[in-house]
């Protein structure tokens, strides 16, 4: 009980060093004595308990606890029921323990005048801060989705996560068996600066599952608009003593930092420094921990270089870059990793924003020199990172430079093109096999910027998934130069204001005139073109439109000039001015395999999406694997919806999609824009939960009066009533596959019964049970004629129905 151990502990802290010579049994007295005065308002009566949510929420309080012993959290919250928990163990409650007014819980920790409870008892009520009290609804711990945020309104936290605590899992808050001198002994911790950083982006105790998680946040409660502090932010990793701090800027009191996390519990502190506070003053600390669970089931994401069979290994660069670092293959290997890594971290972010929670990518990855750190490679510092397969072509680099022109189309089916090339070679490399498949990202390094033609050269910009075995997205390696090869030079390199020299490097598509514009356009290009190969298409907006020249600003608080805009960049970057997956995208990665949880439900052995015309006018999709969404498409010859509809129920979890979803022509048309619902054709690309497609290449043929083929009437005693004879099929799926069959039937005399003829088939597997199928139905009519539709099989009469009483039955066994 949360009173008895606060007064518990408050005892324990109250007791002086006579307290040792004291017997146990007085102790104990004690504690009764005072455990009857401060929470019981009648002597006989016990009061009753108060349940005290320890889940934390990110959102903004006054201050920021301290601590060294490992209990505070980056910044306390207010859960709905009026509870602030604070990460000293502080208890806030807008109330009375006990109908005297007595009871009262404050901020500092007194209760009726009792002292401060120490951390070594609020670590316990911590541990089991992941389930909620059976008094505090579920639905007040979940939220819905991620407000969008302008500009007026600033840095909002994000919403709040059901939080896994990194201490024991105990429940044990007795303080029998405490040595009053330990709990005495135990360390208080002090409020902590108002100035300390407070993380906006994730709460305490998540768990996540990337290699490097994006921080961002305030410094205090400061409004950035309206009170702006600069400085900057020292990230130290308590975990992993090997890889160092790293600084990151603030600007107008908002800061980004990337943190480093090793599998399992991670405690973070963060300490912000003031240009205009004295050099021995103390930092402004608050601490945060995360757990880090890399994931293993599901395919990753693989890297790799492709090299000509003669290459050299080297990148272009101009000479100032060559002096900094060498334009060699081991930097090219350590620049891709580092690009990678960015990918992830954004991509995570991006889906916790689309309220998906922490679900990304994950890489292959193995035991090497680690070089996410810029000391790792001087000291030989061992660690697990992504792998980078280096990968020989059959051609040289000559060929290879000499195929540009081929794939430069937006085709991939080019014979001789680069892409092929490139896709022969990773099959080749892999061994790839019937039934496997492959997820890779690739760099051609030797891409080159011709300056006397002014071309690019062995370069392709293309992503693929198509293929079965192999999803494949290609770039060049036109902008490596400009790229971070660690942590530490994330920040100079979107800073780097640097002009390019074409003599050297390629201005690609005039969005690289500066070192911080190649980072961002090339790095944005290429995660472009992982994203078709997740099979996500070309939109307008997002990463899969033109919003990967914002790469930079995920990272980044501020941006320099443009020599692309020529103009000045924003003094703060906030959420809205960043670059983005959009919702379609995400949808599309939450059902992915390489974005599969541990709790994810498996796809069922038939993932099929079958459609339906029903009720006239209105069509039902129906999957055993659940309908998650449907893109609307107005023109025939584009991948680029004009409008979707979504079925996913983020709060709902898992199971969060419907089994079949219901739809007319005319709600379809209400989701185009005012300019396309008028549009003659209409088309749809149904999706499943699995992602598997259904097709419709014309909306008009779904409603009942149209679809012919794929209805038929059958005659009834009270007249003729119209019912689906097949699902709806595509014509492309109809060629080969189907043989069309007429069915006539008596209009002029009724159907008495129904009979349904079975057959036994042996099983697919060899010695396994054979299992019944239908081999035919015979329409029975009252002069004792009839008509049979298949076959009487083996003359097993499986049942027979009588009109009118087993109609609707009959048609849910087809």
């Amino acid at each position: 009980m949360a009173s008895g151990s606060a007064s518990g502990a408050a005892s324990a802290a109250a007791s002086g060093p006579g307290e040792k010579k004291s017997s146990g049994m007085g102790f104990f007295r004690e504690l009764r004595r005072r455990s009857k005065a401060g929470f019981h308002s009648k002597p006989a009566s016990r009061a009753p308990t108060v349940p005290v949510p320890v889940h934390v929420h990110a959102s903004p309080s006054p201050s920021l606890p301290s601590s060294s012993a490992g209990e505070s959290l980056v910044n306390g919250s207010s859960s709905p029921s009026g509870v602030l928990v604070n990460g000293n163990g502080n208890i806030n409650i807008n109330g009375n323990i006990n109908g005297n007014g007595n009871g009262n819980v404050n901020g500092n920790g007194n209760v009726n005048g009792i002292s401060k409870t120490s951390t070594a008892d609020s670590s316990v009520h911590s541990s089991s801060g992941n389930t909620p009290p059976p008094s505090i609804k579920p639905s007040l711990l979940s939220s819905g989705h991620l407000p969008y945020q302008s500009k007026s309104e600033g840095w909002l936290p994000p919403p709040p996560q059901r939080t896994v605590p990194i201490s024991s899992q105990s429940c044990r808050n007795s303080m029998l068996g405490v040595n009053p001198s330990a709990a005495s002994s135990t360390k208080n911790i002090a409020p902590s600066s108002p100035l300390a950083p407070r993380v906006l982006s994730i709460s305490d105790n998540s768990w996540v599952n990337q290699k490097l998680l994006l921080l961002y946040g305030t410094i205090g409660d400061r409004d950035p608009q309206k009170t702006p502090l600069d400085g900057s932010i020292t990230v130290h990793h308590l975990q992993d003593a090997s890889f160092p701090a790293i600084s990151w800027p603030v600007r107008a009191s908002c800061f980004k930092a990337l943190v480093h996390l090793v599998p399992g519990p991670n405690r973070v502190r963060l300490e912000y420094v003031s240009p205009k506070q004295a050099p021995s003053a103390a930092p402004h600390t608050a601490w945060i921990n995360v757990n880090y669970l890399p994931l293993a089931n599901s395919p990753p994401l693989q890297l790799a270089i492709l090299l000509g069979s003669d290459s050299q290994a080297h990148y272009d660069a101009a000479p100032a870059s060559s002096k900094k670092a060498a334009n060699d293959l081991d930097h090219a290997v350590r620049k891709f990793r580092m690009a990678a890594y960015l990918w992830q971290a954004f991509t995570g972010e991006q889906m916790y924003r689309h309220n998906f929670g922490r679900r990304c990518f994950h890489f292959e990855e193995e035991w090497q020199t680690g070089s996410l750190s810029g000391r790792d490679p001087e000291n030989s510092i061992m660690r697990s990172e992504a792998k980078v397969h280096i990968i020989r072509c059959d051609q040289t680099v000559q060929q290879l430079r000499a195929l540009s022109s081929a794939s430069t189309s937006t085709s991939t089916s080019t014979e001789d093109g680069l892409f092929k090339v490139a896709m022969d070679a990773v099959r080749k490399y892999f061994d790839l096999r019937p039934g496997e498949q492959r997820y890779v990202s690739a760099l051609l390094l030797d891409t080159h910027w011709d300056s006397n033609t002014k071309s690019l050269t062995a370069h392709a910009a293309l992503g693929s998934s198509q293929s079965a075995d192999l999803k494949l997205a290609l770039f060049g390696s036109h902008g490596l130069h400009s790229y971070p090869a660690c942590l530490q030079d994330i920040v100079p390199c979107f800073s780097d204001c640097a002009r390019t020299d074409t003599a050297y490097v390629a201005n690609h598509n005039n969005e690289c005139g500066s070192n911080w514009e190649t980072a961002s356009s090339s790095l944005g290009r290429h995660l472009h073109e992982v994203g078709h190969l997740f099979g996500c298409t070309d939109s307008d907006s997002g990463i899969m439109g033109s919003d990967y020249l914002r790469f930079n600003r995920t990272f980044m608080t501020w941006e320099p000039y443009s020599t692309r805009t020529k103009e000045q960049g924003a003094r703060l970057l906030l959420q809205p001015d960043e670059c983005r997956w959009n919702r379609l995208d995400a949808l599309r990665f939450r059902f992915h395999p390489c974005f599969k949880m541990p709790n994810d439900p498996s796809c069922p052995s038939s993932d099929i999406i079958q459609l339906w015309s029903v009720d006239g006018e209105k069509m039902l999709a129906t999957s055993s694997a659940g309908i998650a969404f449907i893109e609307i498409f107005t023109a025939s010859q584009t991948d680029t919806p004009a409008a979707f509809i979504e079925y996913v129920d983020s709060s709902a979890g898992n199971s969060g999609i419907p089994k079949e979803a219901s739809f007319t022509e005319a709600e379809i048309r209400a989701q185009l824009p005012d300019s396309s619902r008028k549009s003659k054709l209409v088309r749809l690309r149904i999706y499943s939960g699995c992602l598997s497609v259904l097709n419709v290449p014309d909306l008009s043929v779904l409603t009942a009066s149209k679809a012919k083929d794929w209805c038929v009437k059958i005659p009834t005693v009270t007249g003729s009533e119209q019912a689906n004879y097949l699902p709806y099929m595509p014509p492309d799926t109809l060629q080969g596959s189907l043989e069309k069959q007429d069915v006539f039937f008596e209009t002029n005399k009724p159907v008495t019964t129904i009979r349904v003829y079975s057959t036994e088939k042996p099983g697919s597997d060899p010695g396994g049970s054979s299992r019944t199928t239908i081999a035919g139905i015979e329409f029975r009519y009252e002069d004792s004629s009839s008509q049979l539709f298949g076959s009487r099989g083996q003359a097993m009469i499986d049942d027979e129905y009588t009109i009118g009483k087993f109609f609707s039955h009959l048609f849910s066994l087809l």
